[in-house]
């Protein structure tokens, strides 16, 4: 009995080691540069509303402009508001995606203690179809043969 808690605390133990270190990983400590307390607003760009429960995706970017490991997820609060601590200057890739709404993505330039960004997300656009404009010829119908095989009988 004794073992099997000694094990479960164990268990537990290593699990919120492993979570804690990539919580560090996404994160700098204030000794090794820099570092910005970045917070978002998430709003719909039709009316303003803010949006709860979007996806804060962040990623940090290269001089080359390529990703790199390590980064982190947030997820918006009901004001559509969400932060985070620690991130080093340089270059930022966020990422918002967000049910019904077009995923947002842009580079941003990490270089002040605090900065806020305003995200304004977008509803998707309609679709054009070739077969919706009114003065395209309609498409072929596939049960008709083509003009140099209507004379022709089967064999």
């Amino acid at each position: 009995m004794a073992r099997m808690k000694m094990s479960k605390i164990l268990v537990a133990g290593v699990l919120s080691i492993v979570a804690l270190s990539g919580i560090a990983v996404a994160q700098q400590d204030k000794e090794d540069g820099p570092t910005c307390w970045l917070s978002f607003v998430v709003t719909k760009d039709d009316n303003g509303k803010p949006v709860r429960n979007a996806a804060v995706i962040m990623h940090p970017v290269n001089t080359k402009g390529k990703q790199v490991p390590g980064g982190a997820e947030l997820k918006t609060d009901l004001d559509g508001k969400t932060s985070f601590d620690g991130i080093p200057y340089g270059k930022l890739r966020v990422q918002v995606l967000a049910q019904g709404f077009q995923t947002y993505g842009e580079d941003y330039d990490i270089g002040q203690p605090k900065m806020e960004i305003a995200i304004k997300l977008k509803r998707p656009q309609g679709q054009y179809s070739l077969y919706d404009n009114p003065n395209s010829s309609p498409p072929p119908k596939p049960d008709s043969a083509p003009p140099d095989q209507k004379n022709q009988k089967p064999n």
